[in-house]
């Protein structure tokens, strides 16, 4: 399977399951991922990110695969944007809880 195949085959939730296995090592029943899994697991993530997922965060894997940055200013304007989103349910900052 080309890489191109296997990033337009995963849907969003794919990629949640397996960015959340990255993140913690573990497959959701818990079972450790082995060396090979991680591997395997974190490209394909990296490759959502890259070609499919519009990411607001700081740092993320560009289209040609490299880390992508963003400065202060780019990152608050996202922010900033992601305010303006009429899916917003709620936004709390620090000072309200």
């Amino acid at each position: 399977m080309n890489i191109d195949t296997l990033v337009a085959s995963m849907t969003p939730e794919i990629y949640e399951r397996l960015r959340q296995a990255v993140e913690t090592g573990k497959w959701l029943d818990g079972t450790p991922l082995n060396e090979e899994q991680k591997a395997s697991s974190m490209q394909a993530v990296m490759l959502y990110q890259a070609k499919i997922e519009k990411s607001s965060e700081h740092m993320t894997v560009g289209e040609s695969g490299e880390i992508v940055h963003k400065s202060k200013a780019d990152f608050k304007r996202s922010l900033q944007n992601e305010q303006d989103d009429k899916n917003t349910i709620a936004r709390f900052k620090q000072d309200d809880i």
